[in-house]
């Protein structure tokens, strides 16, 4: 008897492909999608038994709230109370890799589930033109987390979401690799004015204070309040060094810039790059003979400061 994981199908995005996609969607089953950011685990967002099978397929902690897809902001209003701020940010950002911790509008057709129990729920409004389509074409708000086991390095290309994943999802389109590699930054605008970066990501902190000027301090949860926030995730499953110059005998060095490596990020230092490259050097990482893993420095600076986040969470 082989030990081989069963493998999802996986089809082209095509017409036939994205009508497949829906019809699985609207009958309450789970369909791997391409977005810009990661491929995602999508499900109807109003549906208690769709929403549980997203949980159980990446075995994912129930109080984790799920990022609710769209396809344009009319319908993201339909969802969530949106003030003068929130409508700034989705007319500047949207579509694109940016998602809205906004209050829950009474009434909303949302499972619990998919806020875990939270007054708010977490909306984006993607621009990749697969997820798009998809969108269109079932008709409904899709719930859509990272296509990958709970807590594991995050899928930018359809063959990471095969090994991850297997037949617990039966249906991949295949979009080829995520432009940009990292997941959609998120921001919660609180009732009292404030607002705050939960997580970073390819949109960074300074272009939203911009629209909204400097977040005022605010008071922070402990709490989840949205994806991405447990102290470790996007692990490899091994352990990983930060900040290095050169590997040791038994570390896969993936490198950035001048340090070169086994796999690099970017050899030119390009921050965007090595961003878009970051799952992808992980997943290598992970699969190399090597026990552990090391990273050449990166600076903090724009993006840099997202993908220094999922490093740090990475190695915890």
């Amino acid at each position: 008897m082989s030990g081989k994981v069963p493998a999802p199908e996986i089809r082209a995005p095509d017409a036939g492909g994205i009508a497949a996609a829906a019809a699985a969607l609207r009958a309450g089953g789970l369909v791997a999608l391409p977005t810009e950011t990661v491929y995602g685990l999508a499900a109807r967002a109003d549906s208690d038994d769709a929403v549980a099978s997203i949980y159980r397929a990446k075995g994912r902690p129930d109080f984790n709230p799920l990022i609710v897809h769209v396809p344009t902001l009319e319908t993201a209003r339909e969802l969530a109370l949106f003030d003068q701020r929130a409508e700034m940010l989705a007319r500047a950002f949207w579509p694109g890799a940016l998602t809205l911790v906004l209050p829950l509008r009474e009434g909303a057709r949302i499972a619990p589930a998919v806020t875990a129990g939270l007054p708010t729920i977490a909306l984006r409004c993607p621009a990749h033109p697969v997820m798009r389509a998809v969108l269109e074409e079932c008709g409904l708000p899709l719930a859509a987390p990272s296509a990958n086991r709970s807590g594991g390095v995050s899928p930018t290309e359809a063959a990471h979401v095969a090994a991850s994943l297997g037949a617990a999802v039966p249906l991949v389109l295949d979009g080829g690799p995520c432009g940009a590699g990292l997941e959609s930054t998120i921001i919660a605008l609180r009732g009292d004015g404030s607002w705050q970066v939960l997580r970073p990501g390819p949109i960074e902190e300074a272009r939203i204070s911009a629209i909204l000027g400097a977040p005022p301090a605010a008071v922070t949860s402990a709490a989840i309040e949205a994806p991405g926030q447990l102290a470790s995730h996007y692990a490899p499953g091994k352990p990983l060094r930060l900040d290095a110059r050169e590997a040791a005998g038994d570390e896969f060095l993936i490198g950035f810039g001048g340090v070169e490596g086994d796999a690099s990020l970017s050899p030119g230092g390009d921050l965007a790059e090595a961003a878009a490259r970051l799952y992808a050097c992980l997943h290598l990482a992970a699969a190399a003979p090597q026990g552990r893993i090391a990273v050449a420095p990166i600076p903090a600076d724009g993006i840099g400061a997202a993908i220094m986040d999922r490093l740090r969470r990475a190695a915890a």
